[in-house]
């Protein structure tokens, strides 16, 4: 397609000079193979679209593109090890992004008139009712990649303002890391974690916002603790990872199956490790408790700003102190920050006292200024980062901790107990990544706060 000629696949003679009449183009015929056709068709259905609209497109025109685009748009987000795509219709603009390694960005910008078409064939993949548009949906599909792989992805639909936005998350187990080692723990932190978790029985608890990775540290212990020896079972909302001879359930609320009634499910079928996706209830935290105290291991997480004051949350959410402190045997809370470039990473002088007011130990301080690294950007990673990593703050529930569990006392002297033992703060844990080169600390500033 130029400023005055439009080239096609064959067509009647008839839709020929309807189409010449539409685009007041000059109309050329071609012929090919099929596979050149469908490239044609494609290239030049997605530039029409990019395009300024000069009326509305016709469905022989567009399906066939419309299919390819959002295939190429998914084998994109895989390539780019995306977590999540966002289709995002506005009243001007129509746009499409990806998370990248935590952040957004725009990777596409279809024409408005496409927003409609682009929804039905993503509702259609994960079977979703395309007629409905006025009410959230959730679906799963699946992914077929010319490798032979086969991926899970989640689709959620949400009607705005102008027109219905989609995300869809890719659950890409190739690219999960399922090694502990490789998550970022520090050498005592892991050692730490290993105990807990090697233990017959007890509560583990991984804290952490949402998108902290919380469920991937789960992941990474099953998979090191599953052996033939064992019975483990998840219920989680929903499997993100396919773990092989681990038995996974999906909270399903339509027929009555949460988190609760899976673990009640759980416990008659002989378990000897149990994972609950989350601990969103009293109902669900006291039969999760019920079981570390009945001799299995319970692996789960929870939303709170670090590991202190998780003994403090389950306290507030009516789990009797006795229990907790008789149950809850390690707890950790994380982060996830981006990993700078090792191609283009520029060394800088970082001055003690900026490191210092960071919250970096003053007895640490050794020297005028420490070496450091800061974020560039090249033709590998395009801004200065490339992958990410975790911060860690490994908690073990020592007999002092339980002891002002008993006691109700306040998150700050649960605080100060864990540093009397050496727990590092997630900040603290943070800055020890800055020193070693792995990330910046603009990085660790914006996902950690001081006093955590």
């Amino acid at each position: 397609m130029n400023e005055k000629s439009l080239t096609t696949a064959t067509l009647l003679n008839k839709k020929m000079r309807d189409l010449a009449s539409l685009c007041r183009f000059g109309i050329y015929k071609r012929s090919g193979q099929r596979h050149d056709l469908n490239s044609l068709v494609f290239h030049k259905g997605v530039s029409m679209a990019s395009g300024p609209a000069r009326s509305k497109p016709s469905a022989s025109a567009e399906d066939a593109p419309v299919v390819t685009y959002v295939q190429q748009l998914l084998e994109q987000a895989v390539a780019l090890k995306a977590s999540d795509l966002h289709f995002e219709p506005y009243e001007h603009h129509y746009r499409v992004r990806m998370r990248v390694d935590g952040e957004l960005r725009e990777v596409a910008s279809p024409h408005m008139a496409l927003k409609d078409r682009l929804a039905s064939r993503i509702k259609v993949m994960s079977r979703l009712d395309i007629a409905e548009k006025r009410l959230p949906q959730d679906g799963r599909m699946k992914l077929h990649l010319a490798d032979g792989r086969e991926l899970d992805l989640r689709v959620s639909t949400l009607p705005t303002l102008f027109g219905e936005k989609l995300v869809i998350r890719v659950l890409d187990s190739a690219q999960a890391q399922l090694d502990l080692q490789g998550l970022g723990y520090e050498p005592e932190d892991l050692q730490r974690l290993l105990t807990a978790i090697r233990a017959p029985h007890g509560l583990v608890l991984v804290t952490g916002p949402t998108g902290s990775g919380k469920t991937q540290s789960l992941y990474a212990c099953l998979n090191l603790l599953n052996t033939a020896e064992v019975n483990i079972a998840t219920v989680e909302d929903p499997c993100e990872i396919q773990l092989a001879g681990i038995n996974q359930v999906n909270v399903q609320d339509k027929p009555g199956l949460s988190f609760a009634v899976a673990l009640r499910a759980f416990l008659r079928q002989d378990p000897d490790i149990l994972m609950v996706g989350e601990v969103r209830d009293l109902e669900t935290a006291n039969i999760a408790i019920q079981a570390a105290q009945t001799g299995h291991l319970v692996l789960s997480t929870l939303h709170t700003n670090d590991a202190p004051a998780t003994l403090v949350r389950l306290r507030n959410m009516g789990t009797a102190p006795y229990n907790i402190a008789a149950s809850v045997s390690l707890v950790t809370a994380q982060r996830l920050v981006r990993c700078l470039c090792p191609h283009c990473k520029q060394a800088t002088a970082l001055p003690g006292a900026i490191l210092r007011k960071a919250g970096w130990p003053e007895a640490l301080c050794l020297t005028a200024t420490v070496q450091a690294f800061e974020a560039v950007g090249c033709a590998f990673c395009h801004k200065g980062f490339s992958g990410r990593t975790g911060i860690f703050q490994v908690m073990p529930v020592s007999t002092e901790m339980q002891n002002l569990v008993l006691q109700e006392a306040g998150i700050q002297e649960m605080v100060q107990q864990a540093r009397r033992e050496g727990i590092n703060s997630l900040r603290v844990a943070g800055l020890r990544k800055v020193l070693q080169g792995i990330t910046s600390l603009e990085e660790v500033l914006g996902a950690t706060r001081d006093d955590t």
